[in-house]
């Protein structure tokens, strides 16, 4: 392969990388964790900005658990240290922290420059050779060499490889190293079996996303709900799909998937309050026959003073709507029962007068 010579024709706007960060810490890390690494890097010299982990999530297009995976890799690396507040415990500060060197010649993927050994031409320029990464059906090759030891035992393994060429079918196009990456840390990281990343691919393409950025977001879902076989992802997926796509229905929504706030009403209404499905749904057909419109917050509404009423099966909605029209009915009678003098008005709002009007008479005639 040819070599290539890289040259500069200025650049003004740059960040400085400390070249043992390349050589040994970047290519043991996940992509997405290098990219905050670099974001941090390109904003210590800048002019003072307001940086937060929303901020710096909103620009990566990460969640904030993402952001703060990357931040706690980096620290345990030896490359940053995070400070907290002592009152709540939240970060409140970044340091950085030099950057080691590498340990032992296995662990570096510098690449010494090339030697032109030929007498009749002058010395050659320093030059890069870009190594050469292939990947098939059967087979992953990686002149680099560097990958860590987990990693390599991880792509190594038949099951790997055959699992890379699964997920080039479901997506549609080869994947890239970022992709290779990602699908690693779901065995490293989050320890999922080959079986259960399969599926895990197979349901994200099958709901029209093939974006491994999304496919990540569902995987760390299912981290977080400790999910560990195809089963319990199937059913949780079920459950998702049939909770969600219920209330969509109720509230004649179509074409779409449910937004993330819908899905935390979804879930508020299912896992904190624990209605069944028939009971949320009844609330979302009263919502629409009272304010003709979908509406979480006015179905939110009627869920949360269900809950303090001890509603639990449909039953019980027809008891706390009797018990309401009964006390309604009491109210009506009550007001009905009352005098009518006792009841002030705007024409009747003073203590009326009694008078004699035979005595008054009597004495209107004796003045004449």
């Amino acid at each position: 392969m040819k070599s290539l010579v890289l040259s500069s024709h200025g650049q003004n706007h740059t960040t400085l990388v400390d070249n043992h960060f390349i050589d040994c810490h970047m290519v043991k890390a996940n992509g997405e964790f290098v990219k905050v690494y670099l974001f941090l890097l390109r904003h210590l010299n800048s002019s003072p900005v307001a940086l937060t982990i929303s901020t710096i999530a909103d620009c990566l297009d990460n969640t904030e658990k993402d952001i703060l995976r990357a931040l706690n890799y980096w620290e345990k690396e030896g490359l940053l240290s995070l400070q907290y507040e002592e009152s709540d415990h939240s970060l409140c500060g970044i340091a950085f922290c030099p950057v080691p060197p590498c340990e032992g010649s296995g662990n570096s993927c510098a690449i010494p420059a090339y030697e032109d050994t030929s007498a009749s031409e002058t010395q050659a320029p320093s030059t890069v050779q870009i190594p050469d990464v292939t990947m098939g059906a059967d087979t992953i090759s990686d002149s680099r060499g560097t990958a860590p030891t987990s990693i390599k035992a991880f792509r190594d393994r038949k099951e790997f490889q055959q699992l890379l060429f699964v997920a080039e079918q479901y997506i549609g196009r080869p994947l890239t190293r970022t992709d290779i990456d990602t699908i690693s840390y779901f065995f490293d990281q989050l320890h999922f079996s080959a079986d259960l990343i399969e599926y895990l691919i197979e349901y994200c393409v099958e709901n029209q996303h093939t974006s491994m950025h999304y496919i990540k977001k569902v995987a760390l879902a299912w981290a977080d709900a400790h999910v560990t076989t195809v089963e319990e992802a199937r059913a949780t997926s079920s459950i998702y799909n049939k909770n969600c796509y219920t209330v969509l229905n109720a509230f004649g929504i179509r074409g779409r998937g449910p937004a993330a706030s819908e899905i935390a009403y979804i879930k508020k209404w299912t896992e904190q309050y624990g209605f069944t499905l028939d009971i949320i749904k009844e609330a979302c057909d009263r919502t629409m026959s009272s304010i003709h419109q979908p509406s979480f917050d006015y179905t939110d509404k009627i869920l949360s003073k269900w809950l303090t009423q001890h509603v639990r099966v449909l039953s019980d909605i027809e008891r706390v709507d009797t018990a309401f029209r009964q006390e309604r009915e009491n109210k009506r009678r009550t007001v009905t029962s009352k005098p009518a003098a006792n009841i002030k008005t705007k024409f009747n709002n003073f203590n009326g007068r009694s008078y004699d009007i035979d005595s008054l008479e009597e004495r209107l005639l004796k003045t004449r």
